[in-house]
């Protein structure tokens, strides 16, 4: 699979969404397949979005990523350079 040997070479992965319907067994095989071949490379491994949380929890892998967040969307934005509101009033009171 294409996505598989990208992973494999990368240095660092962000997933941010399933491969398809991971919930049903039918429709699992993309997903479980993106998802052991992040946690098998060494390289630094982000997963973001409850979907893709549930993804990794469902498989029993995600205690075997670099960083899990819920915040998937929010960390898209982080990637696109905006201005996160929390970050923002956080970064206000230091």
């Amino acid at each position: 699979m294409l996505f598989e040997s990208v992973i494999r070479t990368a240095e660092t992965v962000f997933w941010n969404g399933p491969m398809g319907v991971f919930e049903w067994e039918a429709f699992r095989a993309g997903t479980e397949t993106v998802a052991r071949a992040i946690v098998s490379t060494s390289a630094f491994t982000a997963v973001g979005g409850g979907d893709s949380v549930a993804a990794l929890r469902q498989m029993g892998l995600d205690d075997a990523v670099s960083h899990l967040s819920t915040g998937g969307g929010a960390g898209l934005e982080f990637l696109e350079g905006r201005v996160l509101p929390g970050v923002q009033v956080l970064e206000r009171w230091a």
